[in-house]
C-alpha cells in the first residue's frame, strides 16, 4: 500500500494472526483518506528523502513496459509509472483506496486481495510486479507466489520495505507482529495498523521459497542522517530445477 512504517511500536497485544490480519485490513480502510491525503500532501519525510525516487529508479532500470503496482494504495506509484509510458494495473485490498485512485486516473485500479491474484488470468502477464511497502502481513508465500505466477519469465520483482536494522532498533530482531500509530502523518488517523516485522534474512529465505532469485539489494540513504531509509530488493524467477525455491 506504498507506506513506510519506519520504527516498531510495541507489538501489539497477543492476537490470533487472523484477528491481526483482519485489524491490518481495517485499518487501511479506515484510514484511506488521512492516507491518501498524508501521501499527496507530501507529508512523509523518508519519502520525500529517496524511498519515493529509490522505487520509481528501481522500475526503471527494469525498461519494464506492463507493470502490476500490487498494493498501490492511493496510486501515486502507478501514476508515475504510467507517466512514464508504462502501461500500469494497480491493485489493492481497500476499495476506499482504489476509489481514491481512481479519482485521479492515470492507470487501471481494481479492487483484488493477494489471495485472488494467482487466479487472474485476465491481468495476463508483467515485466514487473512491484510490492512498495505493501507486503504488511504474516503471510508471504501468498503474495510472492502470485506474483511469481503473473510475471514472464525475465520479468522483475521489485519489494520495497522498512530496513530490517532500523526497525527491529526498538525490539528483539526477531520476526513477529508490530504496530504503526502513524504518528508524525498528520491528522484523522483512526486506527493504528499492525504490522510483521521481518529480519532480513527472513525477507531472503521468503523469496526463494517462492521462486525467486535475488539480483540486486539497494538500502537508499537519507541524506542528512546518513541511515538507510529502507531496504530495495530485486529479483527474478529462477529458473526449473536450479534449487532455487519451490513454487
Amino acid at each position: 500500500m506504498n507506506r513506510p512504517v519506519h520504527e516498531a511500536s510495541p507489538a501489539p497485544a497477543d492476537e490470533p494472526r487472523e484477528a491481526l490480519e483482519a485489524r491490518l485490513q481495517r485499518s487501511w480502510r479506515a484510514n484511506a483518506a488521512a492516507w491518501s491525503d498524508a501521501v499527496r500532501e507530501r507529508r512523509i519525510a523518508s519519502r520525500r528523502a529517496g524511498t519515493d525516487a529509490a522505487v520509481l529508479d528501481a522500475v526503471r532500470r527494469t525498461r519494464a513496459t506492463r507493470v502490476l503496482d500490487a498494493g498501490c494504495g492511493e496510486g501515486w506509484l502507478a501514476r508515475a509509472l504510467a507517466a512514464d509510458g508504462c502501461a500500469v494495473v494497480g491493485i489493492d485490498a481497500s476499495p476506499e483506496l482504489v476509489a481514491a485512485a481512481r479519482a485521479l486516473g492515470g492507470a487501471r485500479f481494481e479492487v483484488a486481495a493477494y489471495a485472488e491474484l494467482a487466479g487472474r488470468a485476465d491481468l495476463g502477464r508483467f515485466d514487473a510486479v512491484v510490492f512498495n511497502f505493501a507486503l504488511l502481513g504474516e503471510d508471504l508465500r501468498t503474495p510472492l507466489q502470485a506474483a511469481h505466477a503473473l510475471l514472464h519469465a525475465d520479468g522483475a520483482l521489485i519489494v520495497q520495505t522498512v530496513h530490517p536494522w532500523l526497525a527491529g532498533a526498538d525490539g528483539a530482531y526477531a520476526d513477529g507482529w508490530r504496530s504503526e500509530t502513524f504518528a508524525g502523518f498528520g491528522t484523522g488517523f483512526r486506527e493504528p495498523m499492525p504490522w510483521y516485522f521481518r529480519t532480513l534474512g527472513a525477507w531472503l529465505r521468503a523469496l526463494r521459497e517462492a521462486g525467486f532469485r535475488v539480483e540486486d539489494c539497494v538500502e537508499p540513504v537519507d541524506p542528512a542522517s546518513g541511515r538507510p531509509l529502507s531496504l530495495l530488493l530485486r529479483a527474478a524467477p529462477a529458473a526449473v530445477g536450479s534449487g532455487a525455491g519451490a513454487r
